[in-house]
């Protein structure tokens, strides 16, 4: 099947009803994050890393002014950072992009201020940038096509996406909501966790999904690896996919070359996600103890809501850490 993974022959899993043996959920019961280990941050480990390290947040610390939207912007419009966006720009972020440039710091600083810039333009930068709510693009979610839910045997939390329950045409909308799902993800980090697992299934589900569902343009596939790659650098842990049709298996032919090399040792195909995710933090139809049924109406206000709370928790903690670029995710974090 073109690299991407053998096809799966054998039964299609489906939902178990067992109320004796499983955790039933409907709303946004997120599971504890029982795993025993706790992640820590990769560090500097080089002293000349330190120093371009140094030299990056001392540029941001001294620079006022950055671009409002990527690619040709007048510096009469460029404005200041917010509180939201020296946040965003905490210790770990720098280093990721870093990591991302090969150490190469004129390359990050570039990368970094252009991710600014499509955050603001794309409408996620925080306070005045905040283009996309959970009310914008709340349609996209009536069917549960993506989810947040349960974390990895690594601590990474799980976003979910079911291609089979797709409810909408393509369309910008469809990627404002992934990327608001996204966004929502890191909120459930943990500390010392700055990854996520990508959990995705092609299976259809006809009850759920108002049309029939195809796979995606390609131009629409590029646009996100490309967001991905470019502005959320380092933030993907481990992808899995399953239940893959030809048709993916040629769309995932045509994206391959776009996808770096870094990103691919990170994929797994057609392997059960019991594999990588405890019982206790799946549903009970791969395998898990949680017997999820989605209720758009009980899940979705308190998906948000939480979402909401952990992001003001971050910001107290950020701002009574003096509210400075390059303060440590481990204390912005600090009781998430």
């Amino acid at each position: 099947m073109f690299g991407f993974g053998r096809k799966n022959t054998g039964p299609v899993k489906e939902w178990k009803v067992d109320d004796s043996k499983a955790v039933v959920s409907k709303t946004f019961d997120q599971p504890p994050t029982s795993i025993e280990h706790t992640p820590e941050y990769e560090d500097i480990e080089k002293e000349e890393h330190e120093e371009i390290y140094n030299n990056v947040l001392k540029h941001f610390k001294e620079t006022d002014l950055y671009p409002v939207k990527e690619g040709d912007c007048p510096k009469s419009d460029w404005k200041p950072l917010n509180k939201y966006e020296k946040l965003w720009l905490s210790k770990q972020c720098l280093l990721r992009y870093l990591r991302a440039c090969n150490w190469k710091q004129e390359e990050a600083i570039k990368r970094i201020i252009g991710s600014i810039a499509w955050r603001r333009e794309f409408g996620i930068g925080g306070g005045e940038w905040d283009k996309i709510t959970p009310e914008s693009v709340e349609v996209e979610n009536e069917t549960g096509k993506h989810l947040v839910f349960g974390f990895d045997d690594e601590k990474r939390p799980c976003l979910h996406l079911y291609n089979g329950k797709r409810n909408t045409k393509a369309s910008d909308r469809q990627i404002q909501f992934l990327i608001f799902m996204l966004e929502r993800t890191i909120d459930f980090m943990p500390q010392g966790q700055d990854k996520l697992c990508l959990c995705v299934d092609f299976k259809k589900y006809p009850e759920s999904c108002t049309e029939d569902p195809k796979v995606p343009p390609v131009s629409l596939g590029k646009s996100i690896l490309y967001i991905l790659q470019y502005h959320y650098p380092e933030r993907l842990g481990r992808a899995l996919f399953i239940n893959m049709p030809t048709l993916v298996n040629i769309f995932l032919k045509l994206c391959w070359p776009f996808v770096d090399p870094y990103t691919k040792q990170k994929c797994k195909f057609d392997e059960p996600f019991d594999q990588f995710i405890k019982p206790e933090q799946l549903a009970y139809n791969y395998g898990g103890d949680v017997n999820f049924d989605y209720m758009h109406d009980e899940y979705w206000d308190d998906f948000v809501a939480k979402a909401e709370k952990k992001r003001a928790k971050m910001m107290e903690n950020f701002e009574k850490k003096g509210g400075e670029i390059g303060t440590s995710e481990w204390d912005i974090r600090d009781g998430i």
